[in-house]
């Protein structure tokens, strides 16, 4: 009986340990990307708060042509505004480009 002891130890170190280790990298590997469906949903969520930026807009412009007096902080200008391209743009564009 005595003898087990040490032989599950060693088995367990050099069997049970490696395994347990593949075996979660290989889980963390297959997991590490998005699936298409997720990568579809982000592309909807996107499209869609890309409509909402644009009427937000459309409804500062018109509030600032009924008052001049409105005008929004630069800390809330919207990111639209800014001259460069934003990096969730380039990837749904190679996306569609596939």
């Amino acid at each position: 009986m005595h003898d087990l002891i040490p032989l599950a130890a060693i088995l367990s170190l050099f069997v049970g340990l490696p395994w347990l280790i593949f075996h979660y990298v290989t889980q963390w590997r297959k997991s590490g990307s998005l699936s298409i469906q997720d990568e579809n949903l982000l592309d909807e969520l996107h499209d869609l708060a890309r409509r909402l930026d644009d009427r937000l807009a459309t409804i500062e412009r018109i509030v600032a042509a009924d008052n001049p007096a409105f005008r929004r902080p630069e800390t809330e200008r919207l990111a639209d505004d800014a001259q460069d391209d934003h990096v969730f743009d380039r990837i749904a564009e190679r996306r569609r480009q596939r």
